[in-house]
């Protein structure tokens, strides 16, 4: 029995390397986190995790994801309700559910964005058992049923994606990042799926922090 790649390696060997990992790097991290906090609480009103809409997991489970707050107090709850933002709403749709130029980002929020910073807890989301260290895109429900609909032909390759965990990194993350359309990131994301092992996890790995530093296709 192969326990480093397959379906063995996502039963087995893959949640021992979320586990250990994400307490290892939660104490690499503990000095950027303590920054994060501190630059956070100072630069705007609100709390330092974000206030957002539930993700999409593993078998169409839903969880909340913690992240640091790099947007103005409830951001995503006003682009999809307020009327003065309903322009700004079809762009972000259209634009694969991202903005290139966002007014609800903080001064800090670009910096943490744009070196994913923000994306470190959800190392807690791993050591809860929602989340993967590598693993495909979590998407928002109505993102994730958009997105189907302008793109049919990717239901298969959705469902694919929704049988594993969603990672903080990934394939398509060290590929392009946000600058990749969601037909694109889905295929890349259901290839990673059907070729699941150790050693492409621990590629991802390495290849990240390089992505985290540049910023590259960070929006």
């Amino acid at each position: 029995m192969n326990i480093f790649s397959g379906q063995n390696y996502l039963r087995f060997t893959k949640y021992l390397v979320d586990y250990l990992g994400a307490i290892i790097l939660l104490l690499i991290f503990s000095p950027i986190c303590f920054i994060s906090v501190v630059a956070i609480k100072l630069n705007s009103p609100g709390p330092v995790f974000a206030d957002v809409p539930e993700r999409v997991g593993k078998d169409g489970k839903k969880f909340k994801m913690y992240k640091f707050r790099s947007m103005i107090v409830n951001a995503h709850q006003m682009l999809r309700e307020d009327p003065k933002l309903k322009d700004l709403y079809s762009q972000y749709k259209k634009g694969s559910y991202k903005l290139k130029k966002d007014p609800r980002i903080t001064s800090i929020g670009k910096i943490l964005r744009k070196h994913s910073i923000d994306e470190i807890p959800q190392l807690i989301n791993v050591l809860r058992g929602e989340m993967s260290l590598v693993g495909p895109r979590a998407y928002y429900p109505d993102e994730l049923d958009h997105q189907s609909k302008q793109y049919p032909k990717t239901k298969k390759l959705v469902q694919r994606v929704l049988s594993v965990k969603p990672g903080i990194t990934g394939l398509w993350q060290v590929s392009g990042r946000s600058e990749i359309n969601f037909d694109k990131r889905i295929a890349i994301d259901a290839t990673y799926v059907d070729k699941l092992s150790l050693m492409k996890d621990i590629k991802i790995i390495i290849k990240t922090p390089l992505v985290m530093l540049t910023g590259k296709g960070a929006i």
